[in-house]
């Protein structure tokens, strides 16, 4: 399986990049001018969980490895990206390999920070990304529909489906309406493959200013409710100071936060909030006592394509998959006496791997 990636999207200035380096660590070039990321970062994010914590504290081991996922930094949109402003059409095209969206929208007030529209305005940014996202599907839907009328005539009964969701599709964005709003649950299964934008989860992040995390401001009040009555979710981030909570030891960085009157860092709780919309599941290995490891793994998958992701080799000398439930393991409070009272089940090639199995894979070499 290749990496999932999530895509970090909003105006120029946002803060993008700076969100990006608080959760990779890293640190990718922050200015107070436009189009500072042109190239898109790209980092692996650790994902937070604790039964991850709980199993390296029971079974003690050298290593401990956490799940991660990608997430890519790409360049600011402006008004008119879909007709190639700012660069448009080419960061339209990286928006459109990522499989979740995170838009960052600007909360806070800062006089050297340039904002695209003259002023900051974060119901109007939004409504600015999506316009440019609708336009951007829409354009690229009447090309397929153009392709898709020529093969109707030829072979109508193995394209007639497809054209009847396209065209309604099509209803959809030319009433400025996003798919992902709109469709159902089957009818978004079945366009997936179409690589619409609209049709990806996204995830809104209010990048705020350090006093918003005690105060909301005006700004951070008018998203909050905008996204109530939209009957969407932000998670209110200061990437500024996430980023600088980066550098802390974690005792300094716990401490840090209980002054604040946070209880979970916002990396946190939007890594929390992306990792399922990845359609991802975690299920763990515990190697020999010398590494506990958190593998991120397609919801639904089978137990021999899990022993493909820790090693080829052992999904082509599959032999069978010892499992139990982390919760039941730690529980039991040792790995060797889940083995020896028979508490590990026995499942094949067919087994669906569940989140939180830790799992022993049984291979011919």
């Amino acid at each position: 399986m290749a990496n999932l990636s999530v895509g970090i999207i909003g105006l120029p200035n946002a803060g993008k990049s700076t969100l990006f380096n608080a959760l990779t660590h890293t640190k990718a070039q922050v200015a107070s001018f436009p189009f500072t990321t042109v190239s898109p970062n790209v980092g692996m994010v650790s994902v937070p969980d604790d039964r991850l914590d709980k199993l390296a504290r029971l079974i003690n081991p050298q290593k401990v490895t956490p799940a991660a996922v990608e997430f890519v930094d790409v360049a600011g949109l402006v008004r008119g990206a879909h007709k190639g402003e700012g660069l448009g059409n080419e960061f339209l095209s990286r928006i459109r390999g990522m499989d979740v969206l995170v838009e960052v929208v600007r909360c806070f007030q800062r006089d050297e920070v340039a904002h695209p529209e003259g002023k900051v305005d974060p119901v109007s940014d939004i409504q600015i990304i999506e316009l440019e996202l609708i336009l951007s599907d829409l354009e690229m839907l009447q090309r397929k529909l153009t392709k898709l009328h020529k093969l109707v005539k030829s072979t109508p009964k193995e394209n007639e489906d497809r054209l009847i969701l396209l065209q309604r599709a099509k209803e959809h964005l030319e009433e400025a309406k996003s798919l992902r709003k709109v469709l159902s649950e089957e009818e978004s299964h079945k366009l997936k493959e179409e690589d619409f934008l609209t049709t990806k989860p996204l995830v809104y992040v209010a990048n705020v200013g350090e006093d918003d995390l005690t105060s909301p401001s005006p700004l951070l009040r008018q998203l909050r409710q905008y996204l109530l009555r939209e009957g969407e979710e932000g998670i209110e981030i200061c990437a500024e100071l996430e980023e600088e909570l980066g550098d802390l030891l974690p005792e300094e960085k716990e401490e840090f936060l209980r002054e604040l009157g946070i209880k979970e860092e916002g990396l946190t709780r939007l890594l929390k909030r992306t990792y399922p919309l990845l359609n991802l599941i975690t299920f763990f290995t515990i190697t020999g006592g010398q590494e506990v490891r958190a593998w991120p793994f397609q919801k639904g998958g089978m137990s021999h394509k899990a022993a493909g992701k820790v090693h080829s080799d052992m999904e082509r000398g599959f032999i069978r998959a010892e499992v139990i439930p982390a919760k039941e393991l730690l529980e039991i409070g040792s790995f060797k006496v889940a083995k020896e009272e028979g508490k590990m089940r026995t499942e094949g090639k067919k087994y669906r791997v569940e989140d939180g199995d830790v799992i022993h894979f049984i291979f011919s070499e």
